[in-house]
């Protein structure tokens, strides 16, 4: 693998990392949201990521389609969660139901936090490879001295 090709695959990840960060962040901005432009409660929304293969060239489609091709990290949707919401008592909320319940959305913000911090880290991660590389492309130019 060339650098190039690490700096771009590396890359791609932080930038699938960075929309699940934004996604996270959106599901905690609305935690205690009960009504919305649609209706009814915010539902939580999740990321899905997809292993795309990493094609720079022609050579490199054809060999997308053996088990050791590379792959790039795309994001290909983001999804409402379909868990149930959570109902609490609460007949003086404007959003109350006749019986007096009112739904919540279905965001754990423990459940958040620990995503938040998965994510985080695979955007370091990335991040460290992209230093690497570039700490051996400026090495590779020093030998040319």
């Amino acid at each position: 693998m060339d650098l190039i090709t690490a700096l771009k695959i590396s890359s791609s990840g932080m930038s699938a990392q960075r929309t699940w960060m934004n996604v996270l962040a959106e599901n905690l901005a609305n935690v205690n949201t009960t009504r919305t432009q649609e209706g009814g409660p915010y539902r939580r929304k999740t990321v899905i990521f997809e292993a795309v293969p990493y094609e720079s060239n022609f050579d490199d489609l054809l060999a997308s389609f053996s088990d050791d091709s590379l792959s790039e990290v795309e994001v290909t949707d983001i999804v409402n969660d379909g868990r149930p919401f959570k109902e609490v008592f609460d007949p003086a909320h404007p959003d109350a139901d006749e019986k007096g319940i009112v739904r919540y959305p279905n965001i754990s913000i423990v459940e958040e936090m620990v995503n938040m911090l998965t994510a985080t880290r695979s955007y370091e991660a990335n991040a460290s490879v992209i230093k690497s590389v570039r700490a051996m492309a400026m090495k590779t130019l020093e030998l040319g001295k």
